[in-house]
């Protein structure tokens, strides 16, 4: 099975898109499953690292500045032992934590900033060593309602403090609201996350829910029936991976009922039954999908079988192979 490249739309509409420089609007971070939502603006970082637990409650992003001497690690993530915290309690309860993994920090200082609007941000700044002995600088910031929080943590070689004044306007210009809704690109990001560091078991389900919650317009694809087939190609990638393929057929099945032009339905119920060894289905399935290559999304193409791991261990069957290979010459 193999990922559409068109799926990289949701890393650019969600802003996690690696190495690149974010802009304002790009840190936005929620779960699939709980409300709220976690966001602070920041210009001239690239972002990384993403992150995600599969069990829905833990999403985070690491990114640096141009010159790599800042860099920062922001988390939204829920504390279910702690139903009711407030921004302070949260920090309280990290620290904690954090100085019984590591007797080196240092707290140099706590605060909290209040704001006019908004939850206030309760604030820590401190010190530990590397395993070189040399310090390294930390300025975080936490927000928390419910058993809900989030956490912004800049590191430096260099000391840095609450007070520098880009750091004070990031940290001033948080926002926490822990009444948003999980929307579809919320869920589908997470997902994706999910299946970018191989946890193609938690991705399944929450790209299968996307499937439900595709908007009118299908934002950030160019069309809802463009979501819906990625979403659909994802869910059932990520069960095959995974190797629950009864539900991966479940799911390619219901495409052909439903969007039965679309090649790729045809192209991953191979998929599913090479898994199987099915082969005779497998390649009835793949000739479906070739015979429908021209309903391809737009700027993609179908894969090539005999460079596909669905495939691959069948190279030794000199007729399946050959079937193969006479599709794609005529691709």
């Amino acid at each position: 099975m193999r990922q559409l490249g068109l799926v990289i739309a949701l890393l650019i509409g969600g802003g996690i898109v690696l190495a690149q420089p974010a802009a304002k609007e790009d840190y936005r971070l929620a779960l699939p499953e709980h409300k709220g939502q976690f966001y602070w603006p920041m210009e001239g970082f690239k972002i990384t690292q993403s992150s995600a637990k599969p069990n829905a409650n833990e999403i985070g992003l690491r990114g640096r500045d141009a010159s790599g001497n800042l860099t920062f690690l922001g988390f939204l993530f829920l504390v279910p032992e702690h139903p009711d915290m407030n921004s302070a309690a949260c920090r309280d309860f990290l620290l904690r934590e954090d100085q019984k993994a590591d007797k080196t920090i240092k707290i140099l200082s706590t605060s909290e900033l209040a704001r006019p609007a908004g939850l206030p941000v309760a604030m820590a700044a401190y010190t530990n060593r590397n395993r070189d002995g040399s310090p390294h600088y930390q300025v975080r910031g936490f927000v928390a309602a419910g058993n809900l929080c989030g956490d912004l943590a800049f590191f430096s070689s260099k000391p840095i403090s609450e007070n520098d004044p880009e750091l004070k306007r990031i940290f001033s210009g948080i926002e926490f609201n822990p009444d948003y809704v999980p929307r579809f690109r919320d869920v589908a990001l997470y997902a994706q996350i999910l299946f970018q560091n191989h946890l193609y078991k938690g991705a399944a389900p929450l790209f299968e829910k996307c499937l439900a919650m595709v908007p009118p317009d299908g934002a950030p694809f160019p069309s809802a029936i463009t979501a819906a087939r990625i979403m659909r190609d994802q869910a059932g990638m990520s069960y095959g991976i995974a190797e629950n393929y009864k539900k991966a057929r479940s799911l390619f099945e219901e495409g052909v009922a439903k969007d039965p032009v679309y090649p790729m339905n045809y192209y991953n119920l191979a998929c599913a039954d090479a898994g199987e060894n099915q082969l005779a289905a497998a390649k009835a399935h793949l000739q479906q999908a070739f015979d429908r290559k021209a309903n391809m999304i737009r700027g993609e193409q179908l894969p090539t079988p005999t460079k596909d791991d669905s495939f691959l261990p069948y190279k030794g069957n000199k007729e399946f192979w050959a079937f193969l290979e006479k599709l794609e010459a005529a691709k």
